[in-house]
């Protein structure tokens, strides 16, 4: 989630022996320096950063029962290497040094969140200078990418910007040949407006035209869009979203020539004038959960109610198990290293050693396990769909879901989408 804002790897397949991340001496650097031995002390444990309050303090709830979830099928599956895998106490709260630090205390190798893009850094500095991997199920702002963290962060939810091509096809799709951007002032906005610019440049729509706004005072920028005579309208924008969409609407651009993007997305249902959105498509990162994986965190937390981050939280927890695993050993440096490899990415010379072949794509920790025990490259492909963690630690494939919304202003699912891009 974004608000507010890589790696190498050698792992000796079988003999338990990584590179030492630079982060282990606190030096911030994304590479790897010198051979160590397994140091983990043969119990992995997983632990969870929850830092969601106030009014996102629902989005807790789904990936702590995802999170259950997972390590209570690691267990039945064996748990890593005979002993079952210990998912630590949590807390919630917006103070993540703290709550990172308490992690490191209990002895953590593996750390899930947070889900503020904002909060990211202060759990980077604190983790990776203990040696301690920690893989995001929400962070989505790209300057994270290239954020030092010696090689230990990683994230499950894509960047923002990796939803600008699926944004063009949407409008492409609908014939469109003339594209407006009406965009937030602000990094969200600026950053998610270029991406879509060059991606529609580069799918042959021309003339682009980017409309800048601040929250509240979208009015210039919504008559500027109609003067443009668009085929499409894309729209980036978080707390200005309903605004900018009233004055869309007021401006006489009608609602199916609109294409949200996710930050704009709500079921503004009478916030907004009779048919304002009628006909608009929004994007959503993320597929609808299935009914068997929603009935599996229902039978975690038979109070869950909304299903936010918990594939990506499942999965988060599913790669570090399987990293432990294919490194055979717990530590967090080993699981680092590990991570690109059972993820199904690569990372060219600066990859990790792992089986030769194509990887076997399998989808649950039970099977990925016993492909490994066969000595095979495996890929594993989650609840989330598929990851193949680049260098950087980003995914390098995404899913989104499509809403289009009716008359009363509400959306519904529609469709889904997919982006992908090579890793590097």
């Amino acid at each position: 989630m974004a608000r507010g804002t890589g790696f190498r790897s050698t792992a000796v397949w079988g003999t338990a022996v990584v590179l030492a991340l630079g982060a282990c001496s606190g030096s911030g650097d994304n590479a790897r320096t010198a051979p160590v031995e397994a140091s983990g002390d043969g119990t992995l444990r997983i632990g969870l950063i929850l830092d969601n309050t106030g009014s996102q303090a629902f989005l807790n709830a789904a990936q702590l029962a995802a999170a259950k979830l997972a390590v209570q099928q690691i267990n039945a599956a064996g748990g890593h290497k005979g002993r079952p895998v210990e998912l630590l106490p949590e807390t919630t709260g917006g103070d993540t040094a703290a709550q990172a630090r308490e992690l490191v205390n209990a002895k953590a190798d593996a750390v899930i969140g947070p889900t503020d893009s904002s909060r990211a850094p202060a759990a980077i500095d604190v983790l990776s200078k203990a040696g301690i991997t920690l893989i995001s199920p929400a962070n989505t702002a790209p300057e994270l990418s290239s954020y030092k963290s010696g090689g230990y962060y990683f994230r499950t939810a894509a960047a923002d910007t990796a939803q600008a091509p699926v944004l063009v096809k949407i409008a492409k799709d609908a014939g469109a040949k003339r594209l407006a951007v009406v965009y937030e002032d602000g990094t969200y906005g600026q950053e998610l407006s270029s991406a879509v610019s060059a991606s529609a440049k580069a799918g042959g729509l021309d003339p682009v035209t980017l409309t800048g706004f601040k929250a509240g005072e979208a009015r210039t920028a919504a008559s500027a869009t109609r003067d443009a005579a668009p085929d499409a309208v894309v729209v980036i924008a978080r707390d200005g979203a309903q605004g900018a969409i009233a004055e869309l609407a007021n401006a006489g651009l009608p609602g199916n020539k609109l294409i949200l993007a996710d930050g704009a997305f709500r079921q503004y249902g009478s916030d907004l004038g009779s048919k304002a959105l009628e006909g608009a498509r929004a994007l959503v990162p993320g597929a609808f959960p299935s009914a068997h994986f929603q009935a599996e965190l229902v039978a975690v937390d038979p109070g869950l109610k909304d299903m936010t981050f918990a594939a990506e939280t499942y999965d988060a927890v599913n790669l570090a198990a399987l990293a432990a695993a294919a490194a055979e050993d717990d530590a967090g440096a080993s699981i680092a290293g590990t991570l690109i490899s059972v993820s199904g990415g690569t990372s060219g010379s600066r990859g990790s050693a792992s089986p030769s072949g194509k990887p076997t794509a399998c989808t649950t920790y039970k099977d990925c396990l016993a492909a490994i025990r066969d000595g095979k490259a495996i890929d594993y492909d989650g609840e989330s769909g598929p990851v193949r963690f680049d260098t950087s630690g980003d995914v390098t494939a995404a899913k989104y879901m499509v809403f289009t919304y009716g008359a009363d202003n509400k959306a519904t699912l529609t469709g889904s989408e997919a982006a992908g891009r090579s890793a590097g």
